[in-house]
């Protein structure tokens, strides 16, 4: 029998283009400062550990937070979540163009870390309200594909406009484009469905414990954090190893990096067709095996084949990621955005170990450790979920 969130999208066209942009929206800031990285450095006389903090900063509050706020919007609805938070993060994005110092900079990451789940987890948890469940893989790879265009928009955006200007206009640049998103979210993104929204309401109980107690949950939180691991450790470091000898590429140029992005913003649709069609250990073993290529492949000291690796390994973790939300709500049935924040703190806790762990292993004589150090966690979590999930 349908529930009643699956008979209202049966009679509707689901909102794809809103999901899109709330993908778009949440991603856009997260990383902007990943090409920024060498310059801010060199701006603030800082270590490569705490320049990285302005990715970590953001990501560890996200990890601390996400439960929380997928509580919230669980309790006072998902679209309300889902655009408030689109406008806040676009005032702390602007903010961040007023740091004169590194810790002001991390600062306003931290802020912009913590108005970031109330976009993610609620879009997740609205697209299994308002899906029916056979086209809730598309659901979540289109925001997928959103989540994707925003993080190359965002690194591209903030390298290019900072090599061309400076670091601070292109936040400026970057909350124009939020504030635009967040707009458009107001327009486009409906009301959930009353009745879906009956059924969603938190019940009195210990919802947070049946959550982490549910083994196929917790085994794709540890999918989630060795996913985000990989991505982050990856193009963080990736930009140090760029930008020194023999590529010695600019800050421009380190942006345009992350146009590979647009492979899996191409590729994710499909994967969210093939989970819906073949399931969901299907799909993540097919991104498996393209990311742990993908991260091999960078091992190789050529710059196409490096952009080449940086391509395979973050379609792999993007079909991931897809795959891995599309599952959340497959196997919950209340307190989805609960599920989804609980699954963003082990996702964002391997993001901000990612970012700082691998600082020992960057240096150019020992980058082939790094690159086999990030070819192992996707791997070692495939195995891992074939042994403990159900599609």
């Amino acid at each position: 029998m349908k529930s009643h969130g699956q008979q209202y999208s049966a009679m509707r066209r689901e909102p794809t283009l809103a999901v899109v942009l709330a993908g778009f929206a949440a991603f856009l800031g997260l990383y902007a400062t990943q090409p920024l990285l060498p310059l801010l450095a060199r701006s603030f006389d800082a270590s490569t550990f705490s320049v990285g903090l302005t990715i970590t900063a953001p990501t560890v509050v996200i990890a601390v937070c996400a439960p929380f706020i997928g509580r919230l919007a669980d309790t006072i609805g998902l679209r309300r979540v889902i655009v408030g938070s689109a406008f806040t993060l676009t005032a702390v994005t602007a903010l961040a163009a007023t740091s004169r110092t590194l810790w002001q900079l991390v600062l306003w990451r931290l802020a912009q870390g913590v108005m970031t789940p109330g976009i993610f987890a609620g879009t997740i948890a609205y697209i299994h309200e308002e899906w029916p469940a056979d086209r809730a893989g598309r659901g979540t790879g289109a925001y997928m594909t959103g989540t994707i265009l925003g993080g190359f928009t965002g690194r591209a955006t903030a390298g290019l406009v900072a090599a061309d200007v400076n670091w601070h206009v292109s936040f400026v640049v970057l909350a124009a484009l939020n504030l635009l998103v967040a707009v458009a979210l107001f327009v486009l993104l409906p009301q959930e469905h009353g009745a879906a929204a009956e059924e969603r309401a938190p019940a009195p109980g210990s919802s947070f414990m049946e959550h982490v107690r549910n083994i196929q949950l917790v085994t794709t939180y540890a999918i989630g954090f060795c996913v985000l691991f990989t991505q982050v450790a990856m193009f963080t470091y990736v930009t140090f190893y760029l930008a020194a000898p023999p590529f010695n590429l600019s800050t421009a140029a380190l942006g345009w990096l992350f146009v590979v992005y647009l492979v899996g913003a191409t590729v994710t649709p499909f994967g969210g067709r093939w989970v819906d069609r073949y399931g969901h250990r299907s799909g993540l073993g097919l991104a498996m095996g393209i990311g742990a290529a993908g991260a091999l492949l960078t091992l190789v000291v050529w710059l196409p084949a490096i952009v080449a690796g940086l391509a395979l390994c973050s379609t792999g973790v993007f079909v991931a990621q897809a795959t891995t939300s599309s599952y959340i709500g497959a196997v919950t049935t209340r307190d989805r955005a609960l599920a989804v924040g609980l699954y963003s703190t082990f996702y964002y806790a391997g993001g901000s170990l990612g970012a700082v762990a691998p600082a020992a292993l960057s240096a150019p004589s020992r980058r082939r450790r790094s690159g086999t150090s990030a070819a192992g966690p996707p791997v070692s979590r495939s195995r891992f979920w074939y042994r403990r999930s159900e599609s």
